[in-house]
């Protein structure tokens, strides 16, 4: 039986599964649409293996809050449409859901079971690239947990509730009052999420960082062809001014640049009716640091017509 591109797109649209495997499973039975299906379904874990090659950048980022306690994980898909799937965003909120329970690291979220299938999220993960028909991966996550306040949370880039593009989690320690301690947790996760802070505190840059801002303010400063004595007064002033750019606390606020975080939070002290200390903060920027391969539908099609 002769199979056509129109048969090719309806078991595309129905099963969610990659063109060529799509053929491949008409060509194996005959053209029976059904039947058809039901060998996509039964190759479903081989399936999902051959496509964990493909570069998965896009999707989506999910947060779930538990007071106290909340954290926030990256899966990523192929590309942009499927991150807009139903089913996918569904699946990024259970595999949030699942890893509150967990101590927040890829593997241990991986192993643990995935309610809505009884399997481990890794193997419902699996599922759903069969069924959806791109590699996904569970790439990264972030936990954090204080005994005593507040981890407040903020989505950027909605794609809708405790999904988006960017997550942020910020871990306040406090005893006061825990409206006023999630709503400035709230403002700084919000001034996180734009400035991208690499630390809280200066003296928490990785001392990596600081030393190559070190040397290349160094070199910068030699070529002015000063005096060392001055020119190490030049690369502290520098130094300076980098740890105030880049840790939290010293950075102006967003909400008021004429003060800074730190100043922010020590003000609300005042309505929370107790001390409160910046305990943590993670911030996930969806598909940070992959490196994404452009893809060419239309060749995909060509190959298709072309058998």
């Amino acid at each position: 039986m002769e199979i056509t591109a129109a048969m090719v797109k309806e078991l595309r649209e129905k099963s969610g599964a990659g063109m060529m495997d799509c053929k491949k499973a008409l060509n194996e039975t005959n053209g029976d649409m059904e039947a058809a299906i039901d060998w996509l379904r039964a190759k479903g874990i081989a399936k999902a293996d051959k496509k964990s090659g493909r570069t998965a950048a896009e999707g989506l980022i999910g947060i779930v809050s538990g007071g106290v306690k909340a954290v926030a994980v990256e899966i990523n898909s192929e590309t942009d449409f499927v991150a807009r799937n139903e089913a996918f965003q569904e699946l990024v909120r259970g595999v949030a859901n699942v890893a509150l329970s967990t101590d927040g690291t890829v593997e241990a979220i991986a192993k643990a079971t995935y309610p809505a299938t009884g399997k481990s999220v890794e193997d419902s993960i699996k599922d759903a690239i069969a069924t959806i028909g791109e590699n996904m991966t569970l790439r990264r996550a972030a936990l954090l947990q204080v005994e005593d306040g507040v981890v407040a949370t903020y989505i950027h880039n909605a794609a809708g509730d405790g999904i988006g593009k960017l997550g942020v989690l910020v871990a306040l320690k406090s005893v006061g009052d825990k409206e006023v301690l999630y709503s400035v947790g709230r403002q700084v996760a919000m001034h996180v999420a734009a400035t991208n802070p690499l630390a809280i505190r200066a003296e928490e840059v990785d001392p990596a960082v600081a030393e190559r801002e070190r040397n290349v303010f160094i070199e910068q400063s030699r070529a002015s062809g000063k005096p060392d004595n001055i020119i190490e007064k030049m690369v502290e002033g520098r130094m300076r001014k980098f740890f105030e750019e880049v840790a939290l606390l010293s950075q102006a606020f967003v909400m008021n640049p004429e003060i800074t975080v730190g100043q922010a939070v020590k003000d609300a002290e005042k309505l929370a009716g107790a001390s409160i200390e910046v305990v943590g903060m993670a911030r996930l920027l969806l598909g940070e640091g992959v490196e994404k391969e452009e893809s060419d539908f239309a060749a995909e099609v060509a190959a298709v017509a072309k058998g």
